[in-house]
């Protein structure tokens, strides 16, 4: 995981524009959304030290997605640290999600007070879920939500929130 270049709008939308890795996330973004989020990145990184940050390959230096943690930005994680992935569709079931997001959770605690690592995705997205199972996250059901920036016909809409939290990290 690394900061977010300049270099890497290119890379980057390829991943974003492909309808497989964003059946679950949304439409495909073109080069100036993926630039805009990009960007919105950088910013956040910025603001508070820490982002969804570009996930590069060890072997090749090979750009293939994100991973990382944020701010929320709406209930149930407003304020809280979210953290979340993507990954380019060829490098889905090789464990570079679990992996990467166990160093952003292993970074999260070491570096911000957070009692909790939070996240969320539309219910159906099972291999985020099952992403989520293997960092030892709970599933709060209590929590599930409409996604308040989507439709309410869009099939997208229903979300689930899981949380880690610190003592159960440290006790893993």
């Amino acid at each position: 995981m690394r900061s977010w270049r300049d270099e890497d709008v290119t890379p980057f939308q390829r991943i974003c524009s492909d309808p497989e890795v964003m059946a679950t996330l949304g439409p495909p973004l073109d080069i100036n959304a993926t630039a805009a989020r990009i960007e919105w990145m950088q910013a956040h990184e910025a603001e508070y030290g820490h982002c969804f940050w570009a996930l590069e390959r060890r072997d090749d230096a090979r750009l293939i997605g994100w991973c990382g943690v944020i701010r929320g930005d709406m209930e149930p994680v407003a304020n809280k640290v979210e953290i979340g992935w993507r990954l380019a569709r060829d490098c889905w079931g090789a464990g570079f999600a679990s992996e990467a997001a166990r160093g952003a959770v292993a970074w999260s605690f070491a570096h911000l007070p957070d009692d909790a690592i939070w996240a969320i995705t539309w219910q159906g997205n099972t291999r985020s879920r099952a992403v989520m199972e293997r960092l030892d996250m709970r599933y709060r059901e209590d929590l599930d939500f409409d996604h308040p920036k989507l439709a309410e016909s869009d099939p997208l809409r229903p979300h689930v929130t899981y949380a880690l939290s610190r003592s159960a990290w440290g006790a893993a």
